[in-house]
Order: structure tokens, then sequence, then C-alpha cells
């Protein structure tokens, strides 16, 4: 993950109010949890409560991979400032903040690639079993062939940042292509 990213809350973000709205739900979360992480901030299971309840998230992977983006500092702990510069771009981003974002959380090794195979866990994560298939990995393995084929522009066989970049930027529905990882809102370029 390579440390902090610079990120700083501006005034198109969030603004004053909906940051002490946010905090207040940060306390509000972290005083229902009766957790021992309490007094450092969100745990992992309450972050995930969070996402379900307020997003309708889902899907546990996912979950896991959002807690690691917010979890700047990786203590396996959400502090009140990761709380809010987390939510600031999963509600606000601009679409770069975006594309970075879920570049992050679909890097599930944060070596700055979506391999192959991160991109067929992702998916076969995401995607519902059809009873009747014999093989649904086949499916999968083909979903991730297109998925290279439409988005891997220096055909290294991985995508990079500047390739998700570019496949997002020429076709916006690329910015979830391997799991639903924003709130269920629309996304203006």
């Amino acid at each position: 993950r390579g440390g902090g990213t610079g990120r700083r809350l501006t005034p198109e973000t969030v603004n004053k109010s909906e940051v002490e709205r946010l905090i207040q739900l940060f306390d509000t979360l972290v005083a229902e949890s009766g957790s021992r992480f309490a007094a450092a901030g969100l745990s992992r299971s309450t972050f995930r409560d969070a996402l379900y309840s307020a997003f309708g998230m889902t899907d546990d992977m996912i979950m896991d991979r959002v807690f690691h983006t917010f979890d700047r500092d990786n203590d396996n702990c959400i502090s009140v400032v990761e709380w809010v510069e987390g939510l600031s771009v999963f509600l606000r981003g601009t679409l770069e903040e975006r594309i970075k974002y879920c570049f992050e959380v679909y890097d599930l090794n944060g070596d700055g690639y979506i391999s192959r195979e991160e991109m067929f866990q992702m998916l076969k994560n995401s995607l519902l079993k059809q009873p009747s298939e014999e093989d649904p990995d086949e499916g999968i393995k083909d979903l991730v062939d297109i998925a290279l084929k439409k988005m891997d522009y220096d055909h290294d066989g991985k995508l990079s940042f500047t390739d998700f970049e570019k496949a997002v930027r020429d076709e916006i529905l690329l910015l979830e292509a391997f799991g639903p990882c924003l709130p269920d809102i629309k996304v203006h370029p």
C-alpha cells in the first residue's frame, strides 16, 4: 500500500457541517460497539456493520478490502481522521480519487497491479453461482480474459494503475469492474 496518499479534504468533497456529522456518526458507532478498540477507533467488525447498514454492502471480501483502504496506517482500526477522509472519497470523491480508491481495493496484495489471479478471486467472490453451470470457474476465466483484453493497454497480462485509469476514463462503468466497492449512487465523471 505504500504509506499515506497525502489526501486532503477540500471544500468540494465535504463541508464543515458534513465533517461534524461524520464525526458524530463515528462517535455513535464507537460508543455502540462497546469494543476494546473504542479508544482508538472503529474495529473491523464495527466498520463492516456500518458498511452493511448504511450502504447495503454484503460482500465480505469487498468489505475487508474497503477496511484496508480506509485504514491508512495499517493498525487494524479506523481512526476518526481515517473515517472522515475515507468517507469523503467514498461518498463525494472526484473521479480521479475514486479510480485510485477502487484500484487499491482490487489490488489484493498491494503490489501496484491487479493480476489475473486477483481479478479471478474478486469476480469469483462477487458473481452469483449458477447451479446449472458445470464449471463456473471457466466462465470466470473467460470474464478475466475479456477484462484483460479491454483494459490491459500495455499487454503485460496484468493491470497497472495507468491501464485501469485509462480504461475507466474511456468507459466509466469499468470503475467497479471487479466488485461493488462504492456506495450505490450515480457516479458522475
